[in-house]
């Protein structure tokens, strides 16, 4: 049996959703809605809408699009006994088999040539249309979700049936109450870690930043999101990637296929929203999953989770119009910081690492010592201060009017459960962080964060951060050890700064790393055992944003990461190569092999041909399993 697998009965909800549900499900949406849309608008403009009548516009048409749904696709109970243990075993080759039983019959009772013959083949047609039917089953399956590499891998380790790796289940001694319970422990421990660091006068760093510049008033203002056409509506949902959320009135494919149907009804939703600066209620409310970190851990450890949040599919249809607004008046004003990597276009971790990467190797070829550090934040997107972000966005990023108000409504009055085994926790109010699972979380995470880059500039110290993982590098000549006081104090700056903007530094998980010539880095190292209460790291490697950084920048330990991992995953494939077609397995040697050669190997360029031919080794091997020659 599968490691995870859970034997016992369980009842789920599905709909079905045929192509005549679908045709009903268009006919009624114009009669149904436009009543709906007459009730809560009129001839009302947008901005003379009211928060609560767009509130009740939302819930009405969330329950307009959900009882017609209900009408057309009814949701049934049905039981699940147990996982098919063949789900490819289909009608053709259930005939087959039968077939083939009663040929077996005869030839045994009579023992005659002729029914040998036909009973053999019988069964090579059997085992052909198995083949067939198995391998059209992972074909599909690889098909669907070929940009899914866990549900990928996960299906490979059933198909081999390795233990370790296939993905568990949440036991049913943890309750959805236990991990809301959990998750919410967790962030307001940290919250209460950092209110103990605070100063007692109770006077915040915040309004008298020490060591950083006053900030300047920005110079250009964004007073008002701009309403949107119906062209720039279709052009977001139909790019927008399709999610499940049991918050959906409607599947958000199904969204999709009658967008032409409900584009007006979601125009108004939208532009109202904009002008009137206030974000439906309904909008506010995340769906977590908790996500076991990695499959090898104890599921039955709440320890081991991290929580995923799941938000409805228009409510991030709306944040990606504002995200669109928002940053191309970031881009065209410059209020974005130069070294931060995370969440924008035309950066990459690997344009952060090519440029950290660049700067060491050059110090090193002058000659220098290099001390990198790794800063480790914990729960850095949960424990945001949401008064600290918006006087941010006002006061520096220039956030005014109407555009503001829908970022105060979009702050405040969140709430969030837990949805486990087919059980829902309580609602709990959420009072701080952004949400990850949303499209502006990460934006507004980058913009609470840039003052930090006035405390690096001050001391002259060189970094790049990628979203919360910032890198701090200083080189330096052998008998220039006093530098080192340099960053001593910078990261006093910064610890002092993280904690008056409610962010913990998890000095445990920070890493410092020297690099440079072997003789110069081992005097160097000896006369530094701490570093500001930050332990030199323990090993020669560090990870470094998916890539590990030894001290002598030769990654030789990340290629034979690369060589060990890759070749795992190839056994797996070849083990199963046999019922796999040309292209799928292709498509599985892309997702495992190939997607792990191509990260970050621009860093790799400057490497021994002998390292390298580790590397073509393991494309050789994935050549040959997949032609098989």
């Amino acid at each position: 049996m599968l490691s995870g697998y859970s034997p016992h009965n369980k009842a789920v909800l599905t709909r079905r959703l045929s192509e005549n549900a679908v045709t009903k499900f268009k006919e009624v949406i114009p009669s149904a809605l436009n009543p709906v849309v007459e009730k809560n608008f009129g001839d009302s403009l947008y901005l003379n809408i009211s928060p609560l009548q767009l509130d009740q516009f939302v819930d009405d048409t969330s329950g307009t699009l959900r009882s017609i749904l209900d009408s057309v696709a009814p949701l049934r109970q049905k039981t699940l006994t147990r996982e098919r243990l063949a789900p490819w075993y289909n009608v053709k080759t259930r005939e087959l088999k039968q077939l083939l039983r009663r040929r077996e019959r005869i030839w045994r009772s009579s023992k005659t040539a002729e029914a040998r013959f036909l009973w053999q083949e019988c069964l090579d047609k059997y085992k052909k249309a198995l083949r067939r039917a198995r391998t059209t089953y992972y074909s599909s399956l690889i098909e669907e979700n070929k940009n899914n590499p866990r549900y990928l891998f996960s299906t490979v380790a059933r198909l081999t049936d390795c233990q370790s790796t296939a993905e568990p289940c949440i036991p049913l001694a943890l309750s959805s109450d236990d991990f809301l319970s959990f998750f919410n422990d967790k962030i307001l421990k940290i919250r209460g870690k950092i209110s103990k660091l605070l100063p007692s006068s109770g006077v915040s760093l915040l309004d008298n930043p020490k060591n950083v510049e006053e900030p300047l008033r920005p110079l250009v203002h964004l007073s008002n999101f701009a309403p949107i056409d119906l062209p720039e509506l279709k052009s977001v949902v139909l790019a927008a990637k399709p999610t499940r959320c049991l918050l959906d009135p409607i599947l958000s494919k199904l969204l999709k296929e009658t967008l032409p149907l409900i584009s007006t009804s979601l125009l108004k939703l939208i532009n109202t929203s904009l002008s009137t600066g206030y974000v439906p209620q309904s909008f506010k409310t995340a769906l977590i999953k908790p996500l076991l970190k990695k499959p090898t851990l104890d599921s039955s450890t709440l320890a081991n989770y991290r929580p995923i949040s799941n938000l409805p599919f228009i409510s991030k249809v709306l944040e990606k119009v504002v995200a669109n607004q928002l940053c191309d008046f970031l881009h065209n004003n410059g209020l974005l910081e130069d070294f931060q990597s995370g969440f924008r276009t035309h950066h990459s971790t690997e344009t952060a690492l090519l440029k950290v990467t660049n700067d060491l190797l050059m110090a090193s070829d002058s000659g220098l010592l290099s001390v990198l550090v790794l800063l480790d934040l914990s729960a850095a997107f949960d424990t945001i201060d949401h008064c600290i972000l918006l006087q941010r966005l006002e006061q520096s990023i220039g956030i005014a009017g109407s555009a503001l108000s829908w970022f105060k409504s979009y702050l405040t009055d969140r709430s969030q459960f837990v949805h486990v085994n087919n059980e829902s926790s309580a609602h709990t109010k959420v009072c701080y962080g952004v949400p990850q699972g949303s499209v502006l979380g990460p934006i507004l995470f980058t913009l609470y964060m840039l003052p930090l880059g006035k405390i690096m500039r001050k001391y002259s110290i060189n970094f790049h951060c990628y979203a919360d993982d910032t890198q701090l590098y200083l080189s330096m000549k052998p008998e220039e050890a006093g530098q080192v006081a340099r960053l001593e104090a910078c990261l006093k700056d910064i610890k002092s700064w993280m904690t008056n903007n409610f962010l913990m530094l998890n000095s445990d998980k920070t890493e410092v790393l020297v690099l440079g010539p072997k003789h110069l880095r081992e005097a160097f190292s000896s006369n530094l055992a701490t570093f500001d209460g930050i332990s030199l790291a323990s090993s020669p490697t560090v990870r470094n944003l998916g890539v590990l950084f030894d001290q002598e920048l030769s990654f030789s330990s990340h290629i034979q990461q690369i060589f060990r991992t890759a070749f795992f995953h190839l056994r797996n494939i070849s083990k199963i190569r046999r019922i796999l077609s040309q292209s799928d397995a292709e498509k599985l040697v892309h997702a495992f092999v190939t997607s792990r050669l191509d990260y970050c190997n621009s860093l790799l360029s400057g490497c021994s041909s002998t390292s390298l031919r580790t590397l073509q080794l393991v494309q050789n091997a994935a050549a040959w399993v997949l032609t098989r020659t």
